[in-house]
């Protein structure tokens, strides 16, 4: 045995000659950094650990082989958590032993119930690099979280709103930092050191200067993340949101040489840059968390030209002829031949008043990595019961003295994936209860209690909570999107066959072919990710839709660069008032493109239907009714009609098109916005 103020690497092997060359290993390689410990057993490795905790020592990485004698080492390494919740776990395994049914058997069981972290494979000659691969990785993953080394450290209390909200801000963007409480002593000095006695956190960054109270857009520009946005506003593929699906749209875009922006109005990654662990994303098999694959395809996209506005957010959408522009606070505006919509969803909010005052003082929408920290040894309620609820609750238990689950449905396995389910009811400090409703909660100053409905029962008990994190499905972020971009009841965007299958799409929809797969009902404009209806709620089909929309939007620029110019119609702004359209009583005078309709009615009547015919330079032609009382026709939508009818730049069909079949419309459609 041995011990060390480092943090130290605990290996358990009960054969001699297996635990020698290993240790060996673990010694030249990291000798210098950790201390290395052995065991040849799970009970002097458990006596070990508990004198380790006594003596406040930490505990990095503990391996262990499956073969214990007395206890299976899968057993032991579940064991861990007890006394190290933060401590990676391997199960040593020998090269090959994963054809050994037993061995497999164990290691796929451990895996699914959250026992170990993953599996290493025993180095069979010095210098093993892929056993040592391994181990590197674990060490990283362990010392971006737990170690005494950060990039920066925050100064206060997680359990306000602003504090939870710049530590969540950091865990998605995927900076290490470190957390002290606000009366520290450190604190009071780096406040008298900076002369500035304004109450709120205070940051102090890897090169000792100091921020007090600084904004999320401050704290993004001190880590080198891109918050102003270019002072040349063109591009030609501009995407709102960088999440996993604009993210992917970024990467593709830009390495395939378009000018590319990115406006995000939090942090990269989205709701997924929120989670501690995804577990079945392609080809990251132990795993990967969601803050460092955000940050992966932010370096990988940033690598590739693309340009990003962090802590922007989008407030509007202009629908223009030859661009479409986007306006984002601070005044800035982007225009794009092509817009990729990607701004995914946000968790809905329980419809309890009493929560209301007490968000982010106890009360959480999703739950962030930076959430296990504050709820050491404290009992605290997940709501939700789907994948982000269950990955929520399992990394909370890692500190939390007890979780409590509360789904409304009758079981986890309708919405849950069956890996997350058999790892919850393997987890002694996880309890689920079913048919569970909130309806009502309070505290002096943060949540100290909660009142739970059993629907079963039909009763409601009231339980002691330190906090409550709400994932409970999800609302599309689209209110601020024109009426001309069609939307479902839900406000989720309308996208392909979609369009034209809605009543208010197929009205929106201004060009003889059809929207392809993932366009709007304007052209031009593009939706994927949790923003689109119909998507899977998934990381990796919000990737896969991000990189399949860039064909797309190449296939749109290229037709905008092929068709010959034309000049814009003068008749493209006309306004709307009780169902009237002002200064658009006929067709517009002396403009030979238009004519009048037999059922238009009389000239100059605006209370009725104003029919007009559009001719095109194709020598095609469009009719366009416009009818009193028609909601749908409103003012961006009858100057956009116009202008494609009439206007070649405008327009992508100027060459002969395949006509759009009609599509038949399920019943009365709604338009949103």
């Amino acid at each position: 045995m041995s011990s060390s103020s480092r943090p130290t690497l605990l290996l358990v092997e009960g054969d001699p000659e297996a635990r020698s060359r290993i240790e060996g290993e673990l010694s030249r390689r990291y000798g210098a950094d950790y201390g290395i410990a052995s065991a040849s057993s799970a009970e002097a490795a458990t006596e070990e650990m508990r004198r380790m905790r006594e003596t406040g020592e930490d505990l990095a990485l503990v391996l262990a082989d499956h073969w214990l004698g007395e206890a299976t080492g899968s057993e032991f390494l579940g064991r861990v958590r007890s006394l190290y919740p933060h401590a990676k776990r391997a199960l040593l395994i020998d090269w090959g032993a994963w054809g050994h049914r037993p061995t497999a058997d164990a290691v796929l069981e451990a895996m699914a119930l959250g026992r170990i972290d993953y599996y290493v494979l025993k180095p069979s000659r010095r210098r093993d690099e892929y056993f040592h691969r391994t181990i590197t990785e674990f060490l990283h993953e362990w010392s971006r979280e737990h170690s005494g080394a950060h990039e920066l450290t925050v100064f206060a209390d997680l359990r306000t709103p602003r504090g939870h909200e710049i530590c969540d801000l950091l865990r998605r963007s995927g900076i290490a930092f470190g957390v002290q409480p606000p009366e520290s002593p450190a604190a009071r000095e780096l406040l008298g050191g900076s002369g500035n006695k304004r109450p709120g956190p205070i940051l102090q960054l890897h090169d000792g200067s100091v921020l007090v109270d600084p904004t999320n857009e401050e704290i993004a520009a001190a880590y080198g993340v891109d918050t102003e946005p270019p002072e040349d506003g063109d591009s030609e593929a501009l995407i709102v949101g960088g999440g996993p699906a604009g993210l992917s749209a970024a990467v593709y875009a830009a390495s395939e040489g378009l000018k590319t922006l990115v406006i995000e109005r939090h942090a990269v990654g989205g709701q997924a840059g929120s989670s501690s662990l995804i577990r079945n994303y392609l080809g990251f098999s132990r795993g990967v968390g969601g803050g460092e694959l955000s940050q992966r395809a932010y370096q990988q996209a940033w690598i590739f030209g693309a340009r990003f506005a962090i802590t922007r957010e989008a407030t509007a959408l202009e629908v223009g002829s030859d661009s479409h522009g986007v306006s984002c606070d601070a005044g800035f505006r982007g225009t794009a031949g092509a817009v990729v919509l990607a701004t995914g969803v946000s968790y809905r909010r329980l419809r309890v008043p009493a929560l209301d005052a007490l968000t982010g003082a106890g009360v959480f929408y999703g739950a962030s990595t930076a959430d296990a920290q504050a709820v050491t040894n404290e009992h605290v309620c997940v709501v939700g019961g789907g994948n982000s609820a269950g990955q929520a609750a399992l990394h909370l238990a890692r500190s939390a003295g007890l979780v409590t689950l509360l789904v409304r449905g009758t079981s986890l396995a309708a919405d849950m994936s069956q890996y997350l389910c058999e790892a919850i009811g393997a987890a002694t400090n996880i309890e689920v209860w079913t048919r569970a409703e909130i309806t009502n909660g309070g505290g002096d100053g943060r949540l100290e209690w909660l009142d739970v409905r059993d629907a079963a029962a039909d009763e409601v008990k009231r339980v002691t909570a330190a906090a409550l994190f709400v994932l409970i499905g999800a609302r599309p972020r689209t209110d601020w999107l024109p009426g001309l971009i069609a939307r479902d009841a839900g406000g989720y965007v309308l996208t392909g066959a979609a369009v034209l299958a809605d009543e208010a799409g197929h009205a929106a929809w201004p060009l003889e072919r059809m929207p392809m797969s993932y366009e709007t009902s304007v052209p031009g404009v593009f939706a994927v990710g949790d923003v689109r209806q119909g998507s899977t709620k998934r990381v990796a089909s919000a990737v896969g839709e991000g990189s399949v929309v860039i064909q797309q939007v190449h296939e749109w620029l290229g037709r905008k660069r092929s068709r010959p110019a034309v000049g814009r119609s003068r008749w493209e702004t006309i306004g709307q008032s009780h169902g009237s359209y002002r200064g658009l009583s006929g067709p517009p005078e002396g403009d030979p493109r238009f004519e009048a309709l037999p059922e238009a009615g009389k000239p100059g009547d605006t209370k009725g239907s104003l029919a007009l015919r559009a001719h095109r330079p194709a020598g095609s032609a469009r009719d366009l009714t416009l009818r009193r009382g028609t909601p749908a026709l409103a003012e961006q939508r009858v100057s956009h009609l116009l202008a494609v009818a009439c206007t070649a730049s405008t327009s992508p069909t100027l060459a002969p098109e395949s006509p759009c079949p009609s599509a038949p419309r399920a019943g009365r459609g709604t338009r949103h916005g």
